[in-house]
C-alpha cells in the first residue's frame, strides 16, 4: 500500500558522537522512532520524517437542520463494534446577523467507520421536531458543554456501570464533568465544575490512563487572555485533580500558538503519548496540525511540519478548516491501518465536512536514510525476546540492515538484507546474535528506506 508523504522532513538534533549511557528497560514492549528518546548517535543521512496520512474519503457532511458551517470539536472512538462521534453542530452567519445561529452537541454512530449514520434520539425539538441526533443536558444550555462537549469510555476497571462513558464541557466557568450509562443520557457527576484553572473555550480531553492507572485532562489555558496554552492534570477519580502543569516541550515549538491538543495514548504503545496539536497562524486565521509525543504526558517532543498540511483535499487553506478529531481507531478488515479525521470548509456559507484519513500501522515517523545513507545507534537497551521484529519499508534499490552490539560495542549479530514492506516481521541474521535476553544495542544501517517501529518478541 502506497501513503501519501509530502515533503515534511525534519532532521532532529541527535547526539552524533557516541556516549556511554545507562540501559533503557524496553523488555518486549514496541518502540517507535518519534523521539531521541533510544538514541545514542547517528551518521550520515539519516532522518525523521513526520509522515502525512492518506486522505480518503468524506464521512460526514452537517448538512442536516440542525448542522451547520461551524461544526467542530470531534471525537471519535470505538465501542465494541461501534464507532461513535461527538461533535459540536453549529451554524453562524457572519454577514446576516438576522439570520438564526445556534450550536448543539450531537453525535453519529457508524459500524465500519466510513458510513455514519445519525441515530434519532427524540431528546430535543428543534423547529418542531425531535427527530434528530442532538443530546439534552439537563441544565440546558446554562453549562454550555454543548459548545466542546468530549466523551471518553471509561475502561477503569472500577467505574460502575452507570459512568462507563464519561464526558467534559463548558467555557469559562469551568469544565463541566458528566457520565452515563449508554453514550446517549448524560448526567453531571457534580454541581461544580471539576477542572476551573483554564480558558476551555476549545476542544479539552480526559481519558483513562491504563499504563498509569490515572485519569488525565488536557485543556486550554490562558493566563493573560491572548496566550494559546495546553495544561494538564491528573486525577485518581476523575473529580480531584492534581499535579497541574503547562504542557512543556523539548525543543523547536512555541506554546503560544496552539489550539486543540488531541493527546491520546496509542493503543499499541501505551507507555507513549501521542498528540496532534493544532497550529494556530493569526495572520489567516489557518490552521494546521502538527505531531508531537510524550513519555510521561507533560514534556512533548513535537517535530515541526504539518501532518495535514492545508494544501490537503479540500477547502482546508480557509479559517479554522484543517482540525485533527480527537482520536484513532483501525476498521474492520483493515489489520495494518489507522484512520484518523479531519475537519474541512469551515465557516463557509456551506456546510463543515469531516474526511478520513489513513496512517500506516506505528507510521506516524519513519526513520529515513536517504539516498546517501545514514546509521542510527541506540542506546543500550534492556530487551527480553528471541525475535526482533521490524516495521520497515525497503523499495527496490533501497537497502536496510540490522546490526547488535554487546555490552563492549562488539558486533554479535548482523542481519540479511531486509526488503519489502513489512509491518512486523522477523529477522533474520547473517551472523545470529542468539537472542534472549539481556543489554544490546542496535545500529540500523539505512538507504532509501524507511523504518517505523521495533520490537523483540
Amino acid at each position: 500500500m502506497r501513503y501519501w508523504i509530502l515533503a515534511t522532513v525534519i532532521i532532529v538534533g541527535f547526539n552524533n558522537t557516541s556516549q556511554s549511557a545507562e540501559p533503557v528497560e524496553i523488555g518486549s514492549r514496541l518502540e517507535l522512532f518519534v523521539d531521541d528518546h533510544l538514541v545514542e548517535s547517528t551518521e550520515g543521512d539519516i532522518q525523521q520524517v513526520v509522515q502525512n496520512p492518506e486522505p480518503k474519503e468524506v464521512v460526514y457532511v452537517h448538512d442536516q437542520v440542525w448542522g451547520g458551517n461551524i461544526c467542530a470539536y470531534y471525537t471519535v472512538f470505538q465501542d465494541g463494534e461501534t464507532y461513535r462521534m461527538y461533535f459540536r453542530s453549529a451554524q453562524y452567519t457572519k454577514d446576516k446577523p438576522s439570520d438564526p445561529s445556534w450550536a448543539f452537541a450531537v453525535c453519529a454512530v457508524s459500524e465500519d467507520g466510513v458510513h455514519w449514520t445519525d441515530p434519532n434520539l427524540g431528546m430535543v425539538t428543534w423547529r418542531g421536531s425531535d427527530e434528530n441526533n442532538i443530546l439534552r443536558f439537563e441544565d440546558g444550555f446554562k453549562g454550555n458543554a454543548y459548545h466542546n462537549f468530549t466523551v471518553f469510555r471509561d475502561n477503569n476497571p472500577a467505574t460502575l456501570p452507570e459512568a462507563r462513558y464519561k464526558g467534559v464541557g463548558g467555557l469559562g466557568h469551568g469544565l463541566l464533568g458528566y457520565q452515563s450509562p449508554d453514550a446517549i443520557h448524560w448526567e453531571k457527576v457534580q454541581e461544580k465544575p471539576i477542572i476551573t484553572n483554564g480558558k476551555f473555550d476549545s476542544q479539552n480531553l480526559v481519558f483513562w490512563d491504563s499504563d498509569r492507572n490515572e485519569y488525565r485532562a488536557y485543556w486550554r489555558y490562558s493566563p493573560d487572555g491572548k496566550l494559546r496554552l495546553i495544561r494538564t492534570a491528573t486525577s485518581p477519580d476523575f473529580l480531584t485533580w492534581e499535579n497541574e502543569h503547562n504542557v512543556t516541550f523539548t525543543e523547536g515549538l512555541e506554546q503560544n500558538n496552539l489550539y486543540t491538543s488531541a493527546v491520546q495514548k496509542y493503543f499499541r504503545a501505551p507507555h507513549l503519548f501521542i498528540a496532534f496539536p493544532t497550529k494556530f497562524f493569526p495572520e489567516t486565521e489557518q490552521v494546521e496540525p502538527i505531531f508531537m509525543s510524550s513519555r510521561d504526558g507533560v514534556q512533548f517532543h513535537p517535530l515541526t511540519g504539518a501532518v495535514i498540511p492545508r494544501s490537503a483535499p479540500k477547502d482546508r487553506d480557509l479559517n479554522r478548516s484543517n482540525y485533527m478529531a480527537w482520536g484513532m481507531v483501525q476498521l474492520p478488515g483493515q489489520p495494518n491501518e489507522i484512520s484518523v479525521y479531519g475537519t474541512e470548509n469551515y465557516f463557509q456559507s456551506t456546510p463543515s465536512r469531516v474526511r478520513r484519513f489513513v496512517f500506516r500501522l506505528d507510521g506516524f515517523v519513519a526513520l529515513h536514510g536517504g539516498e546517501a545513507g545514514g546509521q542510527l545507534l541506540t542506546k543500550p537497551l534492556q530487551y527480553t525476546g528471541k525475535k526482533l521484529l521490524l516495521n520497515s519499508v525497503v523499495p527496490e534499490g533501497g537497502t536496510l540492515e540490522v546490526e547488535v552490539l554487546d555490552q563492549s560495542g562488539s558486533v554479535v549479530g548482523v542481519s540479511n538484507p531486509i526488503v519489502g514492506d513489512s509491518i512486523d516481521a522477523a529477522v533474520s541474521w547473517k551472523q545470529d546474535p542468539q537472542l534472549s535476553e539481556g543489554i544490546v544495542q542496535l545500529r540500523f544501517n539505512i538507504t532509501n528506506a524507511d523504518v517505523f517501529s521495533f520490537r523483540f518478541n
